[in-house]
This record gives structure tokens, sequence and C-alpha cells, in this order.
């Protein structure tokens, strides 16, 4: 096979896409990774739109993949119609050297990659920064901070950050040397004043902790809504009133 169809890519590919074309994404957006990871369990990832795509352009989902983890689809991103400008980011586990992509599909329903190659090892298998307890304690709670637009004149990133201890079953507690059964997020939705901005399908490649960070279409005052369900069926939800100058 073609380099680009070879190793786990070659059986990821049909098992998410079937034989849909995919186009060099290059032209639209962007995939930001560093080429070496300082900590394998907390990879920051990047993905933004290069310029104001046309409706039919428009990206409408978007699959983080990291070919060589064990669970490889990271997540998917639904991008509603409050989300401002393609301006995401993520923090994620590898488990070793591999290629990490994005792919999009626009309302055309076109596919579109870029991929940046990762060097980490031992993601999945990195023990928790918080005891179980703890843990256990703080899982579900949210906070919300805005930081610095990424352009001059872009709307400010809001980033989202969700305390859950991630167990992705490859972890051993580190007191009883006992296996950690897995433990994850399965899901995060995300509104403004009823209105959808992101809706996520998560696994175990999300990093302990999840954070994510967006933008919104609209800078007036709102309810930003977040509820998150995990493989437990536990369900958190919180809201804050957000506006201009907060």
């Amino acid at each position: 096979p073609a380099a680009e169809d070879a190793g786990a890519w070659r059986d990821i590919r049909p098992w998410l896409f079937n034989e849909r074309p995919i186009e060099d994404g290059s032209g639209l957006f962007t995939l930001e990774a560093p080429k070496r990871a300082h900590d394998a369990a907390i990879v920051p990832i990047g993905i933004r739109a290069l310029q104001s795509l046309p409706p039919e352009r428009a990206i409408r989902s978007i699959h983080l993949i990291i070919d060589d983890n064990p669970a490889p689809l990271a997540a998917v991103f639904k991008l509603g119609p409050a989300l401002g400008s393609v301006d995401l980011s993520a923090r994620v586990r590898v488990n070793t050297y591999t290629n990490v992509r994005a792919v999009a599909e626009t309302a055309d329903g076109r596919l579109w990659m870029v991929q940046r190659y990762v060097k980490a090892s031992g993601g999945c298998s990195a023990p928790s920064m918080k005891d179980a307890d703890e843990a256990q304690t703080r899982i579900g709670r949210m906070k919300l901070k805005t930081l610095a637009a990424s352009a001059p004149g872009a709307s400010p990133v809001i980033e989202l950050l969700v305390s859950h201890p991630q167990y992705t079953g490859m972890q051993i507690d580190q007191l009883t040397r006992h296996w950690i059964p897995p433990d994850h997020v399965r899901t995060i939705a995300i509104r403004f004043d009823g209105e959808s901005v992101l809706d996520v399908e998560a696994d175990i490649s999300l990093s302990e902790d999840p954070a994510l960070g967006f933008t919104l279409a609209s800078a007036g005052h709102g309810t930003l809504a977040v509820t998150v369900d995990d493989i437990k069926d536990r369900h958190f939800e919180q809201s804050w009133e957000i506006g201009p100058g907060t």
C-alpha cells in the first residue's frame, strides 16, 4: 500500500470512513501537535481553520485519530451553529511514536485530512496524577476560563476543564498494584443559550481531566451550559452566565 495507507491507518480508514475519498486538508485547516511530547499523558492538540470558509465548505465534524493508540479514535467533534471560528484544542494521551490525524467533513460531504507525527511513549498506561480517592471526590467538577484570542481580531478562546480520572484500563494502582478498570468520559455537550456549540464523543485517549478550547459565534451575554456523561452512567452538568468582559 501507499505510505499514507500503511500501518494501523490501513485498518482505521475503512472502519471509520468506508471507501470515501479523503483529500489533502492542508489548505483548509491545521493540526498543531508537538514533534516530541513533553508528557505523553498530556499532549496538547490544536485544530484551526486557516480562513473563513464559504457555507458549502464549512467544517461540520472532525475525527481526531491517534493511529497507534490502543483506542485510536480519540474524539469526534461535531460543530454546532453557535461555535465561532474553528479554533479547537484538547489534551490527549499518546502511547507510542505515531501519526496523529484530523479528518474534517465539510458541509458538501467531502473529507479532508491533515496529520502530524508525534514522538511519545506510554501515555495510555501512565499513572494518574491524583490518588483514587481525590479523583473520585472531584469527579465531574468543571471550570471555565477565557484565554487570549489566537489571532488579532478573533474571538477569545474559552477553555473548559472537566475533572475526571479518565482511567484507560491500562494503568496500575500505585498502592494496591492492581489494574484500574476503565472509567472515562463518553460525551460532552456544550450549548450557548440552548444552541449547539460542540458535541464531543470521547474515549480513553483524552487526557486525565480533559480540557477543551473553543470559540463562540456570539460575543453577547448568554448562558453556556455543559453536560458530561461517562461510561459509568454518571451525568454531570453545569452552566455559566458569560458575555463581553467575563
